[in-house]
């Protein structure tokens, strides 16, 4: 792992404002009250049927919150968190003096850093101003791949997911006891009901990855498909039942003709 990643499809939004707090905490799918200067969190906001708008990390430093998130979202999920403003005293900005890195250890001259909070194999990250000696950010997505982490803008987009399709509910994203937010009642349903039909899993191949969306199939049955990859291994959108009746029947996955094999990540038990 190079020291420091310049994780360049990365933006900040600051959040600034007496009522940051109580305002994110009805909002996003994670409990602000775990967010202090040392801890951030990892969290989502969701559309009221409970599929995924952005998700993204809150860091806090003095006066502020400080929002990473795929930059492709910053704007619309700045204009949507402005829509549930109200009369809650906040103001919400982009920040491009600020960027964010990911680090084998803490960056002691960022303005934020703190462990990853999703797994503590993908190290740490750092909302820091551009000036630090840094890799590209081609070994983080690596290391994430190899984990089992899918991300949004790579992996999916906004109003494509449920937060168990991409895992979330196992990497620490959401607070099933933390009260309301929005998109709540679809996602505490989904929750109790536990049956779990699709999740994100590790392909393994014997040579490069296919791109992003080609089908993985056992024989005639279509799996699910592929997503982000790099060297060899990727993330897979899977359906379960089809997967498990795949294996029983000893059946070859394939994607393109290239076979491959899948994998639960370490960190998700099987459901």
């Amino acid at each position: 792992m190079s020291n420091i990643e310049h994780l360049k499809t990365r933006r900040i939004i600051r959040l600034e404002g007496d009522d940051r707090r109580s305002f994110l905490q009805g909002l996003i799918t994670q409990d602000i009250d775990q967010l202090t200067r040392e801890n951030a969190i990892a969290s989502a906001l969701l559309t009221p049927q409970g599929k995924i708008l952005a998700d993204f990390f809150v860091a806090e430093i003095d006066d502020a919150f400080l929002i990473d998130c795929h930059h492709e979202i910053s704007e619309a999920l700045m204009k949507r968190l402005s829509m549930y403003k109200l009369r809650a005293k906040v103001t919400l900005s982009l920040d491009d003096t600020l960027c964010v890195f990911a680090s084998a250890g803490p960056i002691e001259s960022a303005a934020s850093t703190f462990k990853d909070p999703r797994d503590e194999s993908l190290g740490w990250r750092a909302i820091a101003e551009p000036d630090l000696d840094s890799a590209s950010e081609a070994e983080y997505h690596a290391r994430r791949i190899t984990l089992g982490v899918p991300e949004f803008g790579y992996d999916y987009d906004a109003d494509d997911k449920f937060l168990t399709d991409v895992n979330a509910d196992h990497l620490n994203i959401v607070h099933y006891k933390k009260g309301c937010f929005i998109g709540q009642e679809v996602t505490s349903r989904m929750k109790r009901k536990g049956e779990v039909r699709k999740r994100t899993l590790v392909a393994q191949f014997v040579q490069d990855a296919p791109a992003k969306g080609t089908p993985v199939t056992a024989g005639t049955s279509t799996l699910g498909d592929v997503l982000s990859s790099s060297n060899g291994r990727a993330l897979a959108f899977i359906r379960a039942e089809r997967w498990e009746k795949a294996m029983a029947e000893n059946t070859s996955i394939e994607a393109e003709g290239t076979p491959l094999q899948l994998r639960f990540p370490d960190y998700l038990k099987q459901d």
